[in-house]
């Protein structure tokens, strides 16, 4: 129907069972729709440049919109129709707009641009994602172009005072910035917020941690004794399930290594695998016959094949490990589901903490394998080859530790 929209008459428009609409006489294109339930929303009506009947929703009659408010911007839509602009169009572009802003905050970029990237193409992609959603929370819903030096530059100040190694800081910092590159190389942002961030001063060669004799025993011996505890405690709760005709969970009472925990630790020591490399290591490239483990270019960080030869105990252990598991996952140390390992921070800490042993990381039994190599004689570029590592820099950390190589040295000038 068609009417002069009033306070009056349209305050009077009462419901039916049918929604209907009232074409206000005065103002062409604004219009009041009448829902069953009561609810008044008003429109307006115009006609695109092409011909096309469409209409734009103003709004709903109520305590935020009175109907002279609704009037105010049914005519500056008509301004803008008069115009030659479709602002219907328009409107959908300025939302299309506003969800490209958001899209564009560092929390969506990772989790519908860079995440799926980085699944695909990065080891390393999750610890990079995990490490950015724990350190820099406050960012997560900061438009990428507006993450400033100025913030991260407070942000450092702060862990620094907070006791964080500068070292630290900076593996959180490549995370963040990692995530900026790849924002700038796809277009996202015109230009990287941190580009010209420096990184903090970090020694070039710091202490190295190595266990003692008597860390390492005290070590093994944790280790005997919280296999012997899993195995007691499987009894147990087998006891307890038997009493209640529960079925009964596997019996571990015959095995050397109950879990994972033991051996993974053992090979970590005597061959110097990452971590990294340990969670991917597969049966394949275990050879029991040459006792040697070859780290392929796919898991090493250096990306280059690298063989290490089993010692006896790496050799013992493995061989043990694989003896108790005959159908056994591809990978040497799969997690429960089969799948790759994740965090075993908390079971790592409580071996540690019932050894006695402090400030030891798990990366540290890379550091003790070389260690020992270089306070036995070994050549460095021997241990560089066995650890890996990419530059004989690295390496060189170690150098201290080979026996009486600096007293001989100065000797040589009498």
């Amino acid at each position: 129907m068609k009417a002069k929209l009033t306070s009056r008459s349209v305050k009077t428009l009462e419901s039916t069972p049918k929604a209907f609409e009232v074409v206000d006489t005065e103002l062409k294109g604004f219009l009041l729709r009448v829902q069953p339930t009561g609810r008044k929303t008003f429109y307006y009506s115009y006609r695109s440049q092409d011909g096309q009947r469409k209409r734009i929703k103003i709004g709903t009659l109520g305590s935020e919109l009175s109907l002279q408010q609704a009037r105010d911007i049914a005519l500056q839509h008509a301004a803008k129709v008069a115009s030659g602009e479709d602002i219907q169009a328009s409107k959908r572009k300025a939302r299309s707009h506003a969800l490209e802003a958001k899209e564009r905050t560092l929390s969506r970029f990772i989790e519908l641009k860079y995440k799926p990237w980085a699944s695909a193409n990065l080891k390393s992609g999750q610890s990079t994602i995990s490490t950015i959603q724990y350190s820099f929370p406050d960012l997560l819903n900061s438009p990428l172009n507006k993450i400033s030096i100025a913030y991260i530059e407070k942000w450092r100040t702060a862990k620094l005072d907070s006791g964080l190694k500068a070292s630290t800081i900076n593996r959180c910092v490549s995370s963040l910035r990692a995530v900026l590159t790849k924002a700038e190389q796809w277009e996202v942002i015109d230009e990287h917020p941190l580009r010209k961030l420096k990184a903090l001063h970090v020694d070039a060669s710091p202490k190295v941690r190595y266990l003692t004799s008597d860390e390492e025993e005290r070590l093994l011996s944790a280790l005997s004794a919280r296999d012997e505890e899993l195995k007691l405690a499987r009894a147990r709760g087998n006891e307890h399930r038997s009493i209640r005709g529960y079925e009964l969970m596997p019996d571990l009472s015959h095995l050397i290594y109950p879990d994972r925990m033991t051996p993974m630790i053992i090979l970590s020591l005597k061959t110097g695998m990452r971590r990294g490399e340990i969670y991917d290591l597969t049966w394949e490239h275990v050879n029991f016959i040459q006792k040697v483990i070859t780290i392929t270019g796919e898991i090493a960080k250096s990306k280059r094949t690298r063989h290490i030869p089993l010692s006896p105990i790496a050799f013992k252990t493995l061989n043990t490990w694989a003896n108790e598991n005959p159908s056994r996952n591809d990978r040497v140390f799969p997690a429960d589901d089969g799948g790759r390992l994740g965090d075993i921070r908390k079971s790592w800490g409580s071996i540690l903490k019932s050894s006695g042993i402090q400030k030891f990381r798990w990366h540290d039994m890379r550091h003790d394998f070389a260690s020992k190599l270089v306070m036995n004689g070994v050549p460095l570029n021997t241990v560089r080859e066995l650890c890996g590592h990419s530059d004989l820099n690295t390496t060189l950390r170690y150098a201290h530790l080979a026996p009486d190589h600096k007293s001989d040295a100065v000797a040589l000038i009498g």
